[in-house]
């Protein structure tokens, strides 16, 4: 497969590049979205997965419910990331807009 594992993200993030304030840019060598300086939403480019901010809460509720899973990055755990190895569509989309919502202040 000649993809690049990144690909999905970045289809998946047109939508949320369409907002003015959202740009790309990167986060630890990791593609990812900014609203208003504020990285967002990302992906690992060795596995594809997605990794997006949202509230503390938020991303414990995920976990639990088996959606995500820690994102933890050399051994340290993010709270308020959460990595989404699926590639539901719908999912990375609501995903995506719901951390632009929780980065940018309710910001669209």
């Amino acid at each position: 497969m000649s993809e690049h594992l990144s690909d999905f993200f970045t289809d998946i993030s047109a939508p949320a590049l369409a907002h003015p304030d959202v740009a790309t840019g990167t986060m630890m060598g990791f593609p990812c979205l900014r609203v208003a300086g504020a990285f967002f939403a990302s992906c690992d480019p060795h596995t594809g997965d997605l990794v997006v901010k949202l509230p503390r809460e938020r991303v414990e509720e995920l976990i639990t419910a088996g959606i995500g899973k820690p994102f933890a990055p050399a051994g340290r755990t993010f709270r308020e990331w959460v990595l989404i190895d699926d590639r539901d569509e719908a999912r990375w989309t609501e995903l995506i807009d719901e951390a632009l919502l929780f980065v940018g202040g309710g910001r669209r």
